[in-house]
């Protein structure tokens, strides 16, 4: 029995969002008796929908509304109106996520203790720590069923991996293998194994990888409590004259708006829409956007520094073969400032189809050096770079007054400096990229520059003290105690690590302290 909930039943929890940190909210909290309404711009498919082709997918997928895009980062000239390639569906971007799941390294949570002042860059350390969070990232880990964690196998190499591997070992690193991936090695939890069939960033078909789509998203509504309602973009919250949170105003798919009352409000839209929201809610009370009397909602944006290293070999190596990135070399995710740079990078194989490849080898090349890599699509391996890029205030998303959504709203203006330490990690990562494929017999090696953002952060971060960001440990905002965030946006860092698991294990944590709270009366 699904359920339905009145617009004027001001004791349910609206949840904004429904990917990794909406949807396995509304999930836990549903199942915790509590009644919950997740309002998700997008509209709702399921494995039968997803298309294997990477341009119909990243059109029936894709969050394309306007934005914008500044900075002297690559992606503001080459990709200007989509800073992020993130998912507008219902299971968010949990639909497109690769599935790599890694825990954060407890010097993680703790930079500004560990990296000292850096020079232009706005660290501080998280209000909790890895101990804190070991719990959760165990449920976590049986919630997404992820390799190499409790008694899960890990999954098969495949070529791309093979290459990968003997190229790393031949360089000595030892932390090398199939990664922790949310993908099933086996059949799990009423999921079916991994097929292989390499299209993982469109939709797993067959199921296999996690997603709040198929996962949490229905088993939330199964208990009565959940209701989702797709197709619904948030345009404000509104709150009373005590300064609390009172519900949220929304345009359900024909545009027609309705006012949904609210006990509790928790944003989950992804660091661009969130902190947007935030902002575009702006009222006399609160002039500068909720959740902001520290003037840091929507600064401190991340997107973890990134690029890519390509290589083409004699023979065939047909990278698109099996799972998109399981792979991973962990030993360079060190905190070792001898190698001229603070915090670490992870690298981890990648395949994309030969239109995407066209797109970003080098966007907007042109001549014989890139058809010449593209004649040499088959003998390709690929892999990827992820590491932790320094939060700055200046890197921030902002409204843009000149470009209006759908709505009549001001679109999200993302600005993007890389720091200092991004550009030196970045050339030490392409450069021991080049060296894995030389020493295993690389023709040409192709060092590439970033991608439009997956791995978007901060813009509402984590703060001991009200003054330095925008929610608590629990986040819970520092103003509107009935106001909180719940996505990557709340990140106070962004680690080496892919931020997916830690999205999940800070859901799972949030409903437990939210549902307690209500229990108690407190909120």
């Amino acid at each position: 029995m699904v359920a339905k909930f009145d617009l004027s039943d001001d004791s349910v929890v609206v949840v904004i969002g429904t990917g990794a940190g909406g949807g396995v909210l509304s999930n836990e909290l549903a199942q915790k008796g509590v009644k919950v309404v997740a309002l998700e711009a997008g509209g709702r498919y399921l494995p039968d929908d997803y298309i294997n082709d990477e341009w119909d997918s990243f059109g029936q997928l894709a969050w394309l509304d306007p934005r914008t895009t500044s900075g002297d980062w690559r992606v503001a000239k080459d990709f200007s109106g989509l800073p992020a390639w993130i998912v507008k569906a219902v299971g968010g971007t949990t639909i497109h996520w690769a599935g790599a799941s890694l825990r954060f390294q407890a010097h993680e949570f703790k930079t500004r203790t560990t990296y000292g002042e850096v020079a232009g860059a706005n660290l501080l350390d998280w209000p909790l720590d890895l101990a804190e969070m070991e719990p959760w990232y165990e449920k976590a880990e049986a919630k997404l069923g992820v390799t190499r964690t409790g008694d899960r196998a890990g999954l098969p190499g495949n070529n791309n991996f093979k290459v990968f591997e003997a190229g790393a070992r031949a360089l000595g690193y030892k932390e090398v293998h199939t990664g922790r991936m949310a993908i099933n090695s086996v059949d799990y939890d009423e999921r079916m194994a991994c097929q292989q069939t390499g299209f993982c960033f469109q939709g797993c078909k067959w199921g296999a990888k996690w997603s709040a789509a198929y996962t949490d998203i229905p088993r939330g509504e199964a208990t009565g409590n959940l209701e989702v309602r797709d197709r619904c973009h948030v345009l404000r919250i509104e709150h009373d004259a005590a300064g609390k949170v009172t519900g949220v105003v929304y345009a359900d798919k024909d545009g027609a708006q309705h006012r949904q009352k609210a006990r509790l409000v928790c944003v989950a839209g992804n660091s661009i829409e969130s902190p947007r929201l935030l902002l575009n809610s702006a009222s006399s009370m609160f002039p500068d956007g909720l959740a902001n009397s520290s003037g840091q909602v929507g600064r401190n944006y991340m997107r973890h520094m990134t690029g890519s290293v390509y290589a083409v070999f004699d023979k065939p190596v047909r990278m698109w073969r099996g799972t998109t990135m399981a792979g991973i070399i962990q030993d360079e995710a060190r905190h070792d400032p001898s190698r001229g740079f603070v915090g670490g990078y992870e690298l981890e194989t990648l395949a994309l189809g030969l239109p995407f490849m066209a797109a970003f080898l080098d966007p907007g090349a042109w001549g014989r050096e890139f058809t010449s890599a593209l004649d040499r699509y088959e003998n390709m391996a690929g892999m990827w770079i992820v590491g932790e890029d320094m939060p700055q205030e200046t890197n921030r998303v902002t409204l843009n007054h000149d470009v209006k959504d759908a709505y009549g709203l001001p679109a999200p203006n993302v600005h993007f400096d890389d720091h200092p330490n991004d550009v030196a990690m970045r050339t030490h990562a392409y450069r021991q990229g080049q060296a894995i494929y030389e020493a295993v017999g690389a023709t040409r090696t192709f060092p590439t520059p970033p991608y439009p953002s997956t791995h978007n952060l901060g813009t509402n971060r984590m703060s001991e003290k009200p003054r330095d960001g925008v929610v608590n440990k629990w986040g819970q905002s520092h103003d509107i105690p009935n106001l909180f965030v719940s996505d990557g946006s709340q990140f106070t860092t962004g680690a080496a690590e892919n931020p997916t698991l830690t999205i999940v294990a800070l859901a799972i944590r949030q409903a437990d302290h939210i549902a307690g709270e209500m229990g108690k009366g407190n909120l």
